[in-house]
């Protein structure tokens, strides 16, 4: 089963240069090849793989003497990196690729000649850079991706083949619907509600600070790389804070229930709403979904969405009796056909679990019957709202695809 490490990396300053030299060398062949690609297709109607890039490199070495700085590996990944861009996009899997800049986070990947000791890494033209090594790494490396981001940091995220199987998945035990929200960051089906941190904002006065400061600094000056370097930090603080708050959320719903449920959410679309756009930007629903399905999947559990169009606010979860109208500032109600009093959130989470148990158990057909009666639990045959057009438009898949060899 493949893994995946992160490791913090301390170099020196040597090996800082180097690493600095092998980001621009990569960067610099991603822009060539992109641009080759984009003026061949232009001019002859065809477009070129990444394979017949690749065998450009060798003529490119002898034109230009400081692209040999970078190990050759890294640069043949590039261009392979590169077709694998190409056809995400015309798969509809991502956007078209764009150039690279010298400013943001840079990366490199080495696929191979890379070795993992108890407090060092050892990366070729490199040399032994200082590590911690939170995690054991036991098994065959693949691929190891060194990368810095704009706070100065350094990384390497080791992909490795721990030489065990994948566990087999199974659906018996506790089942468990996750609505996601903006007041609480999630609700649970068996009433648990966690809060919503709001790191942003704890944060927002020190980066609004930094930003003025940022904004006052004269462009191309040393003092404004320093002011930019502060900001990012900031940044990464608030990245930091908030994986960290979702990476124990989800290991805590994942180790206490065997099925997990949520709602597949079009957040990109839900950010169009200017009123709740940066308060749905910071908490991270996409990511934590991520953390969710990855987790389940090592630890042999079922991870399920439901269809964002599935009413599951509006539904009552006892009588399934379904209201008209529900707006958000109402948070609890009244069914009219069974006088339950619900908690909008709660009420929530227990349809979706019963809704994603429905179709683990089996689907429904277009008249309403589960292999051939009429459904007596679940919240399929009520729920249903043939007045509105679904979308096949989910989540989107991986954007990278892993050659494993």
């Amino acid at each position: 089963m493949l893994k995946v490490v992160k490791i913090r990396l301390y170099p020196d300053e040597q090996q800082r240069q180097s690493l600095e030299q092998s980001f621009g060398n990569c960067r610099w062949l991603w822009n060539y090849c992109l641009n080759l690609m984009n003026e061949t297709y232009r001019d002859t109607g065809k477009g070129l793989s990444g394979y017949e890039v690749k065998k450009l490199i060798p003529q490119l070495k002898k034109e230009y003497e400081w692209l040999s700085l970078a190990y050759s590996a890294c640069l043949q990944q590039v261009c392979l990196n590169l077709g694998v861009a190409f056809n995400n996009f015309f798969e509809k899997r991502a956007k078209y690729p764009r150039f690279k800049s010298k400013h943001g986070r840079q990366s490199i990947q080495y696929p191979q000649n890379v070795k993992v000791a108890e407090q060092s890494v050892t990366i070729p033209k490199i040399g032994e850079v200082e590590a911690i090594i939170h995690r054991p790494v036991e098994g065959k490396i693949k691929t190891v991706t060194v990368s810095r981001n704009c706070s100065g940091q350094y990384f390497a995220s080791v992909l490795f083949e721990d030489g065990k199987e994948k566990p087999s998945t199974s659906s018996e035990g506790k089942a468990i619907g996750v609505d996601l929200g903006l007041a609480h960051f999630c609700i649970t089906s068996d009433g648990s509600k966690y809060d919503n941190p709001r790191f942003l904002k704890k944060h927002e006065k020190n980066l609004k600070v930094k930003q003025q400061h940022l904004s006052r600094k004269q462009k191309g000056s040393n003092n404004r790389i320093k002011a930019r370097k502060k900001v990012a930090k900031v940044h990464t603080k608030i990245t930091n804070c908030r994986e960290d708050f979702l990476h124990k959320l989800s290991r805590r719903i994942v180790n206490e229930s065997q099925v997990v449920i949520v709602e597949n959410l079009n957040v990109k679309g839900m950010m169009q709403n200017h009123k709740l756009a940066k308060a749905i930007h910071q908490v991270g629903w996409g990511l934590f979904c991520t953390m969710l399905k990855y987790k389940a999947e090592q630890d042999g559990k079922v991870y399920q969405e439901v269809d964002r169009f599935f009413p599951s606010s509006k539904t009552c979860h006892i009588c399934l009796n379904q209201v008209g109208s529900l707006p958000l500032d109402v948070r609890t109600w009244t069914c009219e056909y069974c006088q339950a009093k619900h908690d909008r959130d709660v009420n929530a989470a227990i349809n979706l679990r019963d809704e994603g148990l429905r179709i683990l158990t089996g689907r429904i057909n277009p008249g309403g019957f589960l292999q051939g009666q009429p459904l007596t639990s679940g919240t399929g045959d009520k729920a249903c709202r043939p007045d509105v057009r679904r979308s096949n438009r989910g989540r989107k898949k991986s954007t990278t695809a892993l050659s494993v060899g």
